[in-house]
């Protein structure tokens, strides 16, 4: 199965995102994937405001079952959200899930004029009612297998399929 490639779809959402920009908008990337589809993303758009990346770890719904990662990361958020246009990167939408958690945390940060999800991949199979209101591509997963997006030394982005961890 032939995969998008990630710097083209990259260069896609910077042009789709540019029409988007205003003196309030800011950018919150989500760790690991989204983290580094933000860092790329926020430096092509060379928004005003700091980047803010977050770790959602302890906001998931499944943080009982899963338990803590073994290198949690830190949510940073270097400026103030309330009123703010957020834009909320993720590298895959799946099942929503991660975005829910998200958007809890950022709320108890403050309140944002709006915050909208910019993805690399959706690749479908929601089970809650989230969708992104910028992505790179749809694509088709077989069963069993994850999407992921990797990064090589050279900091070039790619996505691949892996087969699924068991829960």
């Amino acid at each position: 199965m032939k995969l998008p490639e990630a710097e083209q779809l990259c260069a896609q959402l910077v042009g789709e995102l540019k029409a988007r920009i205003g003196p309030q908008t800011a950018m919150i990337g989500l760790y690991t994937g989204g983290a580094w589809l933000a860092e790329r993303l926020h430096a092509m758009l060379r928004l005003p405001e700091p980047l803010g990346l977050m770790d959602i770890a302890f906001y998931r719904d499944d943080y009982h079952a899963r338990g803590l990662h073994h290198d949690p990361k830190r949510t940073k958020i270097p400026f103030d959200i309330n009123g703010r246009d957020l834009l909320l990167v993720d590298d895959v939408l799946y099942t929503g899930r991660t975005v829910r958690a998200a958007m809890n945390e950022l709320f108890d940060y403050g309140r944002p004029a709006s915050i909208s999800l910019v993805v690399l991949a959706d690749r479908g199979g929601r089970q809650l009612p989230i969708c992104a209101q910028h992505c790179g591509a749809r694509v088709e997963v077989p069963s069993g297998m994850r999407l992921r997006l990797k990064r090589d030394a050279g900091d070039r982005l790619t996505l691949a399929l892996e087969p699924e961890r068991a829960a």
